[in-house]
């Protein structure tokens, strides 16, 4: 069984016992949330209805924050001495699918 679930701005598609990497949330190591299912397989039966889905509950445990990779930005102008540098790392957190509850 698995699911397509909306984790962030994306959608990520897992089964129990994945690990991913998903956008910051506020809660803290250790305590679990609850993703929304778009999508649900079972064997060979597919759910997409929205009443069905309402019904399915995908959680999920936070494991610990993360770091994505330093992304350098470098501005230049030519010939007038204008040059910018900045660093952006963006914040994730990683968490582990504990159950997916049909």
């Amino acid at each position: 069984m698995y699911a397509i679930v909306r984790a962030g701005g994306r959608q990520e598609k897992v089964s129990v016992g994945d690990v991913l990497t998903i956008d910051k949330v506020a809660v803290a190591a250790g305590e679990s949330i609850e993703l929304k299912p778009l999508l649900l397989v079972d064997g060979t039966t597919v759910t997409t209805d929205a009443a069905k889905l309402a019904k399915v509950t995908v959680k999920a445990e936070v494991m610990k924050s993360a770091k994505g990779p330093k992304i350098t930005i470098i501005k230049y102008k030519n010939k007038t001495g204008y040059r910018k540098r900045q660093g952006h790392r963006q914040p994730l957190t990683q968490v582990k699918v504990t159950e997916i509850n049909a």
